[in-house]
């Protein structure tokens, strides 16, 4: 089986540990930060001093208007900061661009179909689990056993622990995010 067999294509987590996907965290985090902070800087930089420069200083209309590059920044400034907050509003309340990105997201986040790593696997769903079997027992009248008992109490352990605001589980320990039965990998 490659690596590109799985429903969703995931890297298998086990394979690759932190020094091999290093290169594409720190990728990922100057992409973060290159288009979060900088490039919005540079932009709004490259885009006042072009505009200034070249159109603003040229007409006389226009320079009597912003005698200075500072006054130019500053009125563009308020009259921009507010128009470009009401489009990042009417992008995220009031059209259905941001609803399709977010379908799109929810559609390609590979969590979506699988338990989210930590309290989720943990405690939630091997509760869930524990409490339908346990259902199943009562529906046919069968007592709990001594492993059902143990079971409960664990987790009731684990879930106190969550309480205290401790963490259960290991913490950064990769997953296994295989779609297959460890038998069908042996063919």
């Amino acid at each position: 089986m490659t690596r590109f067999d799985r429903i969703i294509d995931i890297y298998d987590l086990e394979k690759y540990s932190m020094k091999e996907n290093f290169l594409f965290r720190v990728w990922f985090y100057f992409r973060n930060g290159w288009g979060t902070y900088f490039a919005f800087i540079f932009a709004a930089i490259n885009t006042l001093t072009v505009t200034y420069f070249l159109a603003i200083e040229n007409y006389p209309f226009l320079n009597q208007l912003f005698p200075t590059f500072v006054h130019y920044v500053f009125i563009i400034s308020g009259i921009g900061v507010p128009i470009l907050v009401a489009v990042g509003y009417i992008h995220f309340k009031r059209s259905l661009a941001y609803s399709a990105e977010a379908d799109i997201v929810t559609e390609a986040h590979p969590y979506n179909f699988r338990i989210l790593p930590g309290w989720n696997t943990e405690v939630v769903f091997p509760l869930y689990l524990t409490l339908s079997q346990m259902m199943i027992k009562w529906s046919k009248n069968e007592k709990l056993d001594n492993d059902d008992i143990e079971k409960l109490g664990l987790l009731q352990n684990k879930i106190e622990k969550l309480l205290r605001g401790e963490m259960v589980g290991e913490p950064r320990k990769k997953i296994n995010t295989k779609f297959t039965n460890e038998s069908e990998n042996e063919d």
